[in-house]
């Protein structure tokens, strides 16, 4: 069987990228790798060499293409069943779904203010009222599940599932901001970070030789 293949972006920058690389690694699902460096000159002709939306990330499945992160995932689920990407129970899965979603579709202000950087550290950086009131209702939604679905593991609903792949960004994002987490929040991440296929992604993040200089936040 040909195996899938991931175009990818650049690992220290790309959250969109690592989503659907952490559930493949994740699930133990076999794929190739395709990284293109973004913002360079000769970005946008081979991204869009790869995806319609000359974006990444993007699956390649024989014939099948998919080309946005959620919507990658979701073709996991379907094409894996066995993997239980998504949590069995129905109303579980539904609020997974939900804050998954909310995750793929808001949080603007913490996009603009805390972009991922996995090798900085920027302790002062972004804390503008708009991106605090982002991270409440992280740490709300982080809280909630785990005290409703977390029982059975260390994730959000228990066992990995693809809500935990749509939130790891943001994990990478308040290690390098030093957002202050305490209770259930600081239990999430730790798991999180201590997730050998998330090792996996930083280790090649901070190994990567690319500086994009809109990510950094030296000043």
């Amino acid at each position: 069987m040909t195996p899938l293949t991931l175009v990818i972006g650049n690992k220290n920058y790309s959250s969109w990228s690592l989503r659907p690389w952490l559930v493949l690694r994740q699930a133990g699902i076999p794929f190739e790798e395709v990284r293109i460096p973004l913002y360079r000159p000769e970005s946008a002709a081979l991204l869009t060499a790869w995806s319609p939306s000359g974006k990444v990330p993007a699956l390649h499945d024989g014939d099948i293409h998919v080309w946005d992160s959620l919507a990658i995932c979701e073709y996991l689920h379907e094409r894996f069943p066995e993997q239980g990407l998504w949590p069995a129970d129905a109303g579980a899965r539904a609020v997974a779904r939900s804050v998954s979603a909310e995750m793929h579709a808001g949080f603007d202000a913490l996009r603009q203010n805390m972009s991922m950087n996995i090798r900085g550290r920027y302790p002062d950086k972004g804390r503008t009222p708009e991106c605090l009131a982002d991270i409440e209702r992280i740490l709300a939604i982080w809280t909630d599940c785990r005290a409703r679905f977390g029982g059975s593991g260390d994730f959000l609903f228990g066992r990995f599932s693809i809500a935990d792949a749509m939130y790891a960004p943001v994990v990478l994002r308040f290690q390098t901001y030093a957002v202050a987490l305490a209770g259930a929040a600081r239990n999430y991440a730790d798991a999180m970070l201590a997730l050998p296929a998330l090792q996996a992604w930083v280790a090649d993040a901070v190994a990567e030789a690319e500086r994009v200089e809109k990510f950094e936040r030296d000043e």
